[in-house]
């Protein structure tokens, strides 16, 4: 660009304010009014939604940990064990498994979460940390339910 007087020179801002302001109205294109059109309205609403946008994405994941959380609880429920005897025996068991494996498994394979309660309930049971009375969990085996017997000589 060629200026004829240096008032013109320090007026002008060149393309960086352009595409500056250009980026601001994308972000503002589906406000209404003046909060649309108007540069320095815009960019305070636009930074308003940038920060909304931000602790939006904080709470999805806050709120999809909580969701998995009752979908596991209320399956171990439904199979009589609670959620921190259900964890600790998988942990025992060497089972690494999360919060939303668990809970896609007791909502689309109910036949495999049925069988880790009873992994978490056998290995609860063998390690002592509470007494259950169901026969059911017979058909488990594991390490601490196998005793070596010795033949007498």
């Amino acid at each position: 660009m060629v200026f004829t007087t240096a008032v013109n020179f320090i007026r002008s801002r060149g393309p960086d304010e352009f595409w500056r302001k250009r980026k601001i109205f994308k972000l503002a294109a589906a406000f209404q009014g003046r909060k649309r059109n108007c540069y320095s309205i815009a960019i305070r609403y636009v930074h308003r939604a940038l920060v909304y946008a931000t602790k939006g994405r904080k709470l999805k994941k806050e709120d999809m940990a909580n969701l998995w959380q009752t979908r596991v609880q209320a399956a171990c429920e439904q199979h009589n064990i609670s959620y921190e005897l259900f964890r600790e025996g998988l942990v025992r068991s060497d089972v690494m498994l999360n919060r939303k494996t668990l809970a896609s498994l007791a909502c689309w394979e109910p036949y495999t979460f049925k069988t880790l309660t009873d992994i978490a309930q056998r290995r609860v049971l063998d390690d002592g940390l509470v007494a259950l009375n169901d026969s059911s969990l017979d058909r488990i085996i594991t390490r601490g339910s196998l005793t070596i017997k010795s033949e007498p000589k």
